[in-house]
């Protein structure tokens, strides 16, 4: 057992495989991969494992994936052929995803597991500038059709012992995920949303609680997100987080839009990486 409480994150991914890109698009990049480099550095230690809720894989009932040593999943399109042959070779961890869908199980949510499932993106693309040797243990954890906030973030709260156990809990997603208004087009509502978003954080527990939990209530949130896949890890995050507060890891206007960050307890400085703050 860790003898600190670790903090869990809500982490913006980007967009696809993105620090495999060569090229001009790589260089869009940039902000966001400092503020990844930087986050070991914000650790009370270095973690034994990290579980990553991913908003590229949902399932009927949550899922951990199993494998102690996970392939890859191209879950994107359109891309040079070059991308679809990269490897991110981290090990998986069978013991730490049967202690998952445990937690889940005991706390009377709906869990199994997968031995064939790979890293996708959100997870990939993600740790990669985080851990680049690819040597830190990593497992995976789906959603859940249906995209219930309540109940994902009771997802979290039954994963909240981890934060003592030594593992890193990291949601990925976006904080803005809308692929058709990406550009000049989503600037607006990306903003209005994140600007929410940051203060609904902020508020006293029960208020962060209460305004998360009617998220499609705020200022451009189904311009922000058709489909609340990218947004849902945020719970989980939030529910392992319980009371601990928020603060803002990266910040910038990404592809046009806006994208941010943020970790929950632990340190409460802010770091450098916040392109948004008022």
């Amino acid at each position: 057992m860790s003898a600190t409480r670790f903090p869990t994150y809500f982490l913006s991914h980007g967009g696809g495989p993105w620090p495999y890109m060569k090229g001009p698009m790589r260089e869009n990049f940039g902000w966001l991969e400092q503020s990844l480099q930087d986050l070991p550095r914000q650790l009370p230690e270095r973690p034994r494992a990290v579980l990553v809720v991913t908003g590229h894989w949902e399932e009927d009932a949550y899922s951990v994936s199993s494998s102690p040593a996970p392939g890859m999943v191209f879950d994107y399109y359109g891309f040079p052929e070059y991308l679809y042959h990269i490897q991110y070779p981290a090990p998986g961890s069978p013991a730490l995803a049967e202690h998952v869908r445990g937690l889940l199980s005991d706390a009377g949510l709906p869990a199994g597991a997968d031995a064939e499932r790979g890293f996708d993106h959100g997870t990939f693309s993600l740790m990669q500038p985080i851990y680049p040797d690819a040597d830190m243990p990593i497992v995976q954890l789906s959603l859940r059709h249906g995209y219930d906030p309540d109940e994902h973030w009771r997802a979290g709260q039954a994963l909240a012992p981890l934060r003592d156990e030594g593992i890193l809990i990291v949601g990925s997603g976006l904080s803005y995920h809308n692929l058709s208004m990406f550009g000049p087009a989503g600037a607006v509502p990306a903003l209005q949303f994140d600007g929410w978003l940051r203060q609904a954080l902020a508020a006293a527990p029960a208020a962060r609680r209460e305004a998360l939990m009617h998220w499609a209530q705020a200022p451009s949130a189904r311009q922000a997100h058709p489909r609340e896949d990218h947004l849902m890890p945020l719970m989980v995050a939030l529910g392992a987080a319980q009371d601990d507060p928020a603060v803002c890891v990266y910040g910038e206007r990404f592809m046009g839009a806006a994208a941010s960050s943020f970790r929950f307890g632990a340190d409460r400085t802010p770091t450098a990486f916040d392109r948004l703050a008022a």
